[in-house]
């Protein structure tokens, strides 16, 4: 009968013992953060309900509310979690410059599924070897090349506009789906080596990576979808799942090939084949996967197939998706800011003249102020607004110190939009990037790339795309945006993104 009692109570004991742990653990950590200040919230369930409740653009008026009451440091309970926001540039630069606190936040679980133990999502030795072995793809002498690419899809998107405009003459038009499309294309090309119009799967893999994207921001907001056992039996994550192993599939069929195609050329030096879509040799171009394919073979400790395919699959997500959104919100700047806007074409004039062909690298490295009306925008709009660590040791930061393990948020839009850091934030002014503007400036008050020894690897790629782009566009229109700063829907989720349509009346230059 004892036996059975205590085989009966087990279960409880257990559950009792969890449910002590955690309020244990919760009251210890209030104890360690009391000198910090704190985001009014219940006790145990901190702030989740109010944010549960609220739309993604409800959320990013009450994050940029911190700005007005914390001076870029405060805690926020969600559940029995604290969530450290910080957004101040010494905090920053304290955070940002550690080889040691280099490990993202639980919230990058997310994204495990898809991208597994990829340069996004690992830590330690791991990461360090990935990095170092990956940077040599990201030479300037190789983004020159990746820009023919940018270039000859920058021609497709206009002419793709003059179709749209031509069926709906005098309407505005919702740019994001055009300026996605083209970053995609670019990004698979770069990145795989594939044509997103050569084939059927192509176009699948296109779909199923939007698809993707938006699963896991739907997924970001939604705590009870952090349970995998959970998440995977509803029908988002049915779909997230079908989704990956299509996305996978892709991938690893593109890098079979690739080894297959380098083996099969090692052995014959004039092997062709003419009927093989995934021939590099077809155009002449290395792609991302080629670049890596070729420091894999000189390094001592290889990427497995499997690794492989994590690092492409980050790249394509991190690649098109927050490029696309910077772009758009450029345009729609613009469009709101004529007199800026004329200062572009001004430029345009002086470096192309009545030329029509096709921009060079030597003249994109020439349009300064096109770069500094990109890089305003950035501040204003930085596609990722958030970027989270999870502490490995303790870190000071001014007279607080945030114990080991705590999740940090580090806030890149409220530090980029703070009007002790910039006068007038929402003033749109691309002349804050002036060398006599900037060189006061704590460096760690603009990184729309992050910074430190986890920085975007792709950022130089991103800016030259970015320039290609809105150079092929302004060449031919001047642009005027339907909505104003104002008035225009955005939310604050993985990216800053708009949450309307973003519409443009594009007017032709000649």
């Amino acid at each position: 009968m004892s036996f059975i009692l205590l085989i009966l109570w087990t279960p409880c004991i257990l559950v009792i013992f969890v449910i002590l742990s955690i309020v244990y653990n919760y009251f210890v950590l209030r104890q360690k953060l009391k000198n910090i200040p704190q985001i009014s919230g219940y006790l145990f369930i901190g702030s989740m309900l109010q944010i549960l409740r609220m739309s993604i653009e409800e959320r990013l008026r009450l994050h940029l509310r911190l700005l007005k009451q914390f001076n870029g440091l405060c805690v926020q309970w969600v559940g029995t979690l604290p969530l450290v926001h910080v957004f101040k540039p010494e905090y920053f630069e304290v955070i940002f410059s550690s080889t040691v606190n280099i490990t993202k936040g639980d919230s990058y679980n997310l994204v495990r599924p898809w991208l597994g133990n990829g340069l996004l999502t690992s830590t330690g030795k791991k990461w360090f070897h990935d990095r170092k072995l990956i940077t040599p793809a990201f030479h300037f002498s190789i983004l020159n090349k990746f820009a023919v690419i940018q270039s000859e899809q920058a021609e497709i998107l206009t002419k793709n506009l003059e179709k749209e405009l031509a069926k709906n003459i005098g309407k505005p038009v919702d740019t994001l789906p055009f300026i996605t499309n083209t970053t995609l294309a670019i990004i698979c090309e770069t990145a795989m080596g594939v044509n997103i119009h050569a084939q059927d799967s192509v176009m699948q893999y296109s779909e199923k990576l939007n698809e993707t994207s938006h699963l896991v921001l739907k997924r970001f907001y939604k705590p009870w979808y952090t349970y995998d056992w959970l998440y995977y039996l509803l029908p988002e994550g049915k779909k997230f799942k079908s989704a990956v192993e299509t996305l996978h599939a892709f991938t690893q069929k593109v890098i079979r090939k690739k080894k297959a195609e380098r083996h099969l050329q090692r052995d014959h030096a004039q092997f062709e084949n003419e009927d093989n879509d995934f021939s590099p040799d077809k155009p002449k171009r290395k792609a991302f996967l080629d670049l890596l394919l070729d420091q894999n073979m000189k390094d001592d400790t290889p990427l497995t197939d499997e690794e492989l395919r994590a690092q492409v699959d980050t790249v394509m997500f991190a690649g098109h998706d927050t490029t696309s959104i910077g772009i758009t919100w450029t345009l729609f700047l613009l469009g709101n800011n004529p007199e800026y806007q004329e200062k572009v074409h001004e430029e345009l004039k002086e470096v192309f003249g009545d030329s029509e062909s096709p921009a060079s690298i030597k003249e994109i490295s020439e349009l300064k102020y096109l770069e500094r009306v990109f890089k305003e925008t950035l501040r204003m709009f930085p596609s990722v607004p958030i970027v989270s660590r999870k502490l490995s040791e303790d870190v000071k930061l001014g007279n607080c110190i945030i114990p080991k393990d705590t999740a940090i948020l580090c806030s890149i839009l409220l530090m980029q939009r703070n009007p002790k850091i910039w006068p007038d934030p929402m003033k749109f002014d691309p002349d804050r990037f002036l060398p006599e503007n900037s060189k006061l400036r704590n460096p760690y008050a603009y990184i729309p790339f992050s910074a430190g020894p986890r920085n975007c690897i792709g950022q130089k790629f991103a800016i030259l795309e970015a320039k290609i782009i809105l150079c092929a566009i302004l060449r031919k229109w001047r642009v005027k945006s339907v909505k104003t700063l104002d008035t225009i829907k955005y939310g604050c989720s993985i990216i800053l993104r708009p949450t309307e349509k973003v519409l443009i009346h594009f007017t032709p230059k000649k």
